[in-house]
């Protein structure tokens, strides 16, 4: 389970490197004992392209908002911009994206 959190000023933490090269995030906050269920928000550089992975996919629900910048979907061909949502179930096939300006979304991940 998620960490119990009180609120925070998220503006006071330092963006961090994400876990792949080209993305910095901000944990709000993660299960230490499945890290890969979390909360945070990521930010893209400019540039930035998810194509030499493929199509992604995953065994946890995701839940994708953007708050800044905008996202290509290369297999749908259609931008994506601020205020644009999505949910995913497990396996759900997306992407490769890409993004020219970069772009902030804030991600939410866990398990059915």
């Amino acid at each position: 389970m998620k960490q119990e959190l009180e609120f925070f000023a998220v503006h006071d933490h330092a963006w961090e490197p994400g876990s792949v090269a080209g993305t910095d995030e901000k944990l709000l906050s993660r299960d230490p004992e499945d890290p890969e269920i979390l909360t945070r928000l990521v930010r893209w550089q400019p540039g930035f392209d998810t194509s030499p992975a493929g199509v992604i996919t995953h065994d946890w629900v995701e839940e994708v908002y953007l708050i800044d910048g905008e996202l290509f979907d290369i297999t749908l061909g259609c931008s994506f911009a601020v205020g644009h949502y999505a949910s995913r179930r497990p396996q759900m096939p997306h992407g490769p994206y890409r993004s020219e300006t970069g772009c902030t979304m804030l991600e939410v991940r866990y398990r059915p």
